[in-house]
């Protein structure tokens, strides 16, 4: 897809339209760094965008088409410039770490994204953090940053369900939020904060509940954290489990994490699914069960097997909702459930439950604590 070379032709958004700006697209992948210095007043809070690609940043040479983009097209600073109006709120610099859609986030990138922000936030010069990312695997990226960041400065991961070439773009507003967010001392120490079409949601409840609609990100059963209300940031809840600085779990000396798959039950499944896996090197299996995380016969024998090799077998649900209950035949069949954790999110967790222990007692007890 040819991109656009002046997105004012376009839409960037209306902020772009109203200052008159210009701006190439700008699809580098590099680790480069881009500073823009967006402040009007002094004793500002610093706040550091970090960017990462996704529709946020995507373009596509219709301004109706809110699907069939290219996510990842634009660079940081443009997606900075086209919410001047963040100068108001903190002063701004932005680093472009990757420009991929999010179903190519991968577990080295996971990484990189912990150790950056950790390095960022022990600085004193810097108040918090905005990451930008796509949708479409962002809440996974929130949970483990959840989990390994070790601070209780503001967090916050952004995203946008219409790229920024859209009529009706819901990026430059959802940045700008972010940004309010995470420039507000009433977001510190609440773990990492996802906010998208003014609401805001923790990490460890926060799902993408719909394809395209832009109200996708919602917590069904633990409701939002709080929202962004007449310019103003508000909080109503917390999270209740370990994150950041309470959490035992730290990648600083890590670099690669342990290999955990998820399957899918279904009607007539099989257990060669469980021995494929355990063949291609899984030390963790996370199952998406039907119902309260339940599984056939012809998978639970695979699933019994695995666990004689030394793989850890999680049960979660595909229902999208509800906890998954441990039972008496869990400690029999040494199984871990994932509590209140969807599969993908589960699977985030085993991973850094097995770079502490491969004892499934204690796994589950990071599962009940996390």
């Amino acid at each position: 897809m040819k991109l656009k070379k002046n997105l004012g032709i376009t839409i960037l958004s209306a902020a772009l339209l109203f200052s008159g700006i210009g701006l190439s697209a700008d699809a580098t992948t590099n680790n480069t760094k881009t500073v823009v210095n967006h402040s009007e007043k002094k004793d500002l809070p610093n706040i550091k965008i970090l960017a990462t690609g996704g529709t946020i940043a995507g373009s596509s040479d219709s301004d109706t088409a809110t699907t069939g983009y290219k996510a990842g097209a634009l660079g940081v600073e443009t997606l900075i410039k086209a919410v001047p109006q963040i100068k108001k709120l903190a002063d701004v610099s932005g680093e472009q770490v990757t420009n991929i859609g999010s179903e190519n986030m991968d577990n080295s990138t996971l990484l990189k994204l912990a150790k950056r922000i950790n390095t960022l936030l022990a600085s004193k010069d810097v108040d918090g953090i905005v990451l930008t990312h796509g949708t479409d695997t962002l809440e996974e990226t929130a949970y483990f940053l959840n989990l390994v960041v070790k601070s209780e400065k503001p967090v916050v991961i952004v995203g946008s369900m219409r790229p920024a070439t859209a009529i009706s773009a819901d990026g430059p507003l959802n940045l700008y939020n972010a940004v309010e967010i995470a420039s507000s001392k009433e977001a510190k120490n609440k773990g990492v904060l996802v906010t998208l079409n003014d609401r805001i949601g923790a990490a460890r409840y926060i799902t993408k509940t719909n394809t395209t609609a832009t109200d996708t990100f919602k917590s069904p059963e633990q409701g939002y954290v709080g929202e962004v209300a007449g310019g103003k940031v508000l909080f109503y809840n917390e999270p209740t489990r370990k994150h950041t600085t309470k959490s035992i779990f730290n990648v600083s000396k890590l670099d690669k994490l342990p290999q955990v798959d998820i399957l899918y039950t279904y009607q007539n499944d099989n257990r060669y699914l469980y021995d494929a896996a355990v063949k291609a090197g899984a030390k963790g299996i996370v199952v998406a069960g039907s119902g309260n995380g339940s599984m056939s016969d012809a998978a639970l024998s695979g699933a019994k097997d695995a666990v004689k090799k030394g793989v850890i077998i999680t049960r979660s649900s595909r229902a999208g909702n509800g906890t998954v209950t441990h039972e008496a035949s869990d400690d029999k069949d040494k199984f871990v459930t994932s509590d209140s954790l969807n599969p993908q999110k589960a699977r985030i967790l085993l991973m850094l439950a097995l770079t502490k222990t491969k004892d499934p007692k204690k796994i589950q007890e990071y599962f009940n604590e996390y």
